[in-house]
């Protein structure tokens, strides 16, 4: 059931990653808008990727992080 499920999955993307411009009735250079992710938008992705995983993996050390280090400031001041 699992690898049925994921043998159409794997066809859907593929269908959705085809450029075909005969397809589509159109030359590939008509649309210049056209192309790759930019390069932020990936970076982006993967910077929240690792804050996640982070979060995940020592959410309870950074938060008793963040209040040791308040503490300490209402106490200096």
């Amino acid at each position: 059931m699992f690898h049925h499920l994921m043998n159409r999955f794997a066809v859907f993307v593929v269908g959705l990653s085809t450029d075909d411009p005969a397809r589509r009735g159109e030359r590939r250079g008509d649309r210049p808008d056209r192309g790759d992710v930019p390069g932020w938008v990936l970076i982006t992705l993967m910077t929240a990727g690792l804050v996640v995983a982070l979060w995940a993996l020592a959410g309870e050390a950074f938060t008793s992080m963040f209040q040791d280090a308040m503490n300490k400031v209402r106490g200096a001041g």
